[in-house]
């Protein structure tokens, strides 16, 4: 995952983030950001893991890819075509 992509898509990708994380509050996804290395420090917190494994957890995670379409019907197809395959 391209984490300066990420950066500027954050918000189509929060409820991604949510789905996997549920824990993470909506103030730690304004924290967060984008930011590979918040998103780890907030997984640790929340979860009271070690980095290591909050690391892992974030580079085995593969988020839906977030396209830039204004048609917000089109990125939910798109979501459940993925899950379906």
């Amino acid at each position: 995952m391209n984490w300066d992509e990420a950066k500027g898509k954050w918000k189509q990708m929060k409820g991604s983030v949510k789905t996997q994380w549920g824990k993470l509050t909506d103030d730690d996804m304004d924290v967060i950001a984008g930011q590979k290395d918040v998103l780890v420090g907030k997984i640790q917190e929340r979860y009271g893991i070690a980095k290591d494994a909050a690391t892992k957890q974030v580079d085995d995670w593969n988020p839906p890819v977030v396209v830039d379409d204004p048609n917000p019907q089109r990125e939910r197809d798109l979501q459940r075509e993925r899950k379906a395959s």
